[in-house]
């Protein structure tokens, strides 16, 4: 994994971000060391699959993602979630699923790629002391920011903490400063539908591309 997301695993916290993607025709997962490691995974270890992924989900989150996979399979629809899954030690795992679409080189939708993004209760205090360092920067530019971070809660029914976690992780894999993300994603939440089930994938969609699309930036995106 690119960027700064990948410095704060390696800095021990190997259960806040991590990468997969799904290719449609084939059926087949890939997912990154952390997603392996967030399951209870050693990297390798075992190939991921629908049923191993459906397999490990929280009793009462399984139906719900089994027919977010079936969505993507049918439509196209980006691989986005919010749910629960159980490791292989048993323990409870709260995450945010962020997705946008993979296109070949002919512009043919092939796949849906994304991020796990763990939101368990412990993560926010296992990165604390990371995110204090854009205490000046969040000082600076509060209303925005703040205002972000409600979108966010709404968005993806978390609490503040965790809506600060995901703004200021994607302002480090991009390479964004945090005020100019927030401001870019409140400049553009006019264009996004109200009140329609599209509206989920259509905010990861932004949420995912607001790099490419800040000043003309080229920066070091997932996709």
């Amino acid at each position: 994994m690119p960027g700064r997301a990948a410095e704060i695993i390696a800095a021990g916290r190997p259960q806040a971000v991590g990468s997969f993607s799904f290719w449609f025709d084939e059926q087949r997962w890939e997912w990154s060391d952390e997603v392996a490691r967030m399951h209870g995974y050693q990297p390798d270890a075992v190939e991921p699959t629908t049923e191993l992924l459906l397999a490990h989900k929280h009793p009462d989150d399984r139906a719900q993602v089994a027919e977010t996979i079936a969505r993507s399979l049918d439509t196209g629809e980006p691989f986005s979630s919010r749910h629960r899954f159980l490791d292989t030690t048993g323990v409870v795992h709260h995450v945010i699923v962020v997705a946008d679409r993979i296109l070949d080189d002919t512009g043919t939708l092939v796949g849906t790629a994304g991020y796990y993004i763990d939101v368990t209760d412990t993560l926010a205090e296992q990165r604390r002391e990371t995110l204090t360092d854009t205490l000046p920067e969040v000082v600076e530019a509060r209303a925005v920011i703040e205002q972000v971070k409600g979108i966010l809660m709404y968005v993806y029914r978390i609490d503040s903490d965790r809506a600060f976690d995901v703004l200021r992780w994607r302002s480090q894999e991009t390479n964004m400063k945090l005020r100019d993300l927030a401001g870019h994603l409140l400049a553009e939440l006019h264009t996004l539908p109200s009140g329609t089930a599209a509206s989920r994938s259509q905010f990861d969609h932004l949420l995912l591309t607001a790099h490419l699309h800040h000043d003309g930036q080229a920066t070091t995106g997932h996709m």
